[in-house]
């Protein structure tokens, strides 16, 4: 009888996950999920408009800040009533400047966005 030198692998379920979880790091974008691509792209529409909103909102209430500081502790009326009004026009614009990303945004990736809804859709 002839003797065959074998090997059995075997993995646990454990490593399994491991072994998938690696290798998603590695696989090509191409080969992403079309239905995870669109909702990435439509997630990355919004999130682009909160960050510069935000952004736009924290440094209006900052100056704003100032403004009321100098004119509460320094006593420097005239320039912290000027100083806060800038901080409030900025404040005021954060929410014009999110609807204007988003429409930007929108308008940027509506042709991919269309493509993937009409393969998803056949």
């Amino acid at each position: 009888m002839e003797n065959k030198d074998t090997f059995k692998y075997t993995y646990s379920a454990k490593q399994q996950e491991e072994i998938r979880r690696i290798r998603k790091k590695y696989i090509a974008e191409e080969e992403e999920d079309n239905l995870i691509k669109l909702r990435r792209l439509d997630k990355s529409v919004t999130d682009k408009a909160n960050i510069l909103s935000i952004a736009v909102g924290i440094i209006g209430a900052l100056i704003m800040g100032g403004g009321m500081s100098l004119a509460m502790v320094w006593e420097m009326f005239v320039s912290g009533i000027a100083v806060g009004i800038v901080g409030i026009v900025l404040l005021s614009l954060a929410y014009p400047i999110y609807k204007h990303t988003v429409k930007k945004e929108r308008e940027r990736i509506a042709p991919e966005i269309l493509r993937l809804t009409n393969e998803l859709m056949k």
